[in-house]
């Protein structure tokens, strides 16, 4: 009678103890959670629920009839905020990547390209975004060297140079790390400079930096609300001329909660992402 062959891939007895124990632990530490996290909320909401101007905040925060009202105004101004995003977004990665690359050029010939990329990003790294918004939504315009156009095109110009430095940066620091026998292997090769910056050595920062960047447009997602100072009626400003009509705060609270929605996703998948890429890192590392 021919014997079964044995199965070194099959887990033994301890391991198998072990993972029982895990599942242990991961369920009783799911139950405490649960648990403490229904116990906390409880305690704020008894908390809130008992101070004494709270009837009249939530009159004028959380009014349900007042945000159903502001709700056609509200959401068709956010569909205004999210062309405004998808269009930045575009720009803001051509942009970054372009200064990012000019920073890394070696050789004296290139300082100029080096010395402005540096000057750009110093620049509206350290200017507010409201500022720049003002300059040019309002400054640009003023003199009259271009075309007329309106002030959402004027708000996502602003949002393109702001972030662009930021998003520069983090790809810069995604090139240096970059080992050098990266390049010095694509150069050997017979690739050019463009070349091996585009076939090996971005693919490889973009990877390296990803986390950094999906926090960056979380980032954005939030602050193109700030295109309603120019008067673009998005869902700020919508919830702006809402307020003013029913005295009631109620539609920033809505305009808020949009925004907290569309920027969900992105929060949850850089979250996993990181968590991806922590355990692909760890892996053989936890005893």
């Amino acid at each position: 009678m021919p014997t079964r062959p044995f199965d070194d891939t099959a887990p033994s007895a301890v391991e198998l103890e072990r993972r029982a124990y895990r599942r242990r632990q991961t369920t009783r530490s799911v139950a405490v959670s649960l648990v403490s996290t229904i116990v906390f909320a409880a305690l704020i909401w008894l908390t809130v629920v008992n101070t004494p101007g709270f009837e009249r905040v939530r009159q004028s925060f959380f009014d349900l009839d007042v945000a159903i009202a502001a709700w056609p105004r509200v959401i068709e101004g956010l569909w205004v905020n999210i062309q405004v995003l998808a269009v930045a977004v575009v720009g803001v990665a051509l942009l970054g990547t372009l200064l990012a690359v000019l920073r890394t050029l070696r050789g004296p010939v290139f300082f100029p390209l080096r010395a402005l990329a540096a000057a750009y990003t110093d620049l509206f790294r350290g200017l507010p975004l409201i500022i720049v918004l003002f300059l040019v939504g309002f400054g640009v315009p003023g003199l009259e060297l271009f075309p007329r156009n309106s002030a959402q095109f004027w708000g996502t110009i602003a949002l393109i140079l702001t972030y662009s430095a930021y998003v520069s940066e983090v790809f810069r620091a995604g090139i240096e790390a970059v080992h050098p026998s990266q390049r010095l292997a694509a150069r050997s090769l017979g690739l050019s400079h463009g070349q091996t910056m585009r076939i090996v050595v971005l693919p490889q920062a973009v990877r390296k930096v990803t986390p950094a960047l999906m926090n960056d447009f979380v980032a954005m997602q939030k602050d193109v609300g700030l295109i309603s100072v120019l008067g673009v009626v998005d869902a700020v400003r919508a919830a702006q001329i809402e307020t003013a009509q029913n005295f009631n705060f109620t539609p920033y609270v809505l305009a808020g909660l949009l925004f907290v929605l569309l920027a969900l996703p992105m929060i949850r998948l850089t979250d996993w992402y990181t968590a991806r890429l922590r355990a692909r890192e760890q892996i053989g590392s936890i005893v």
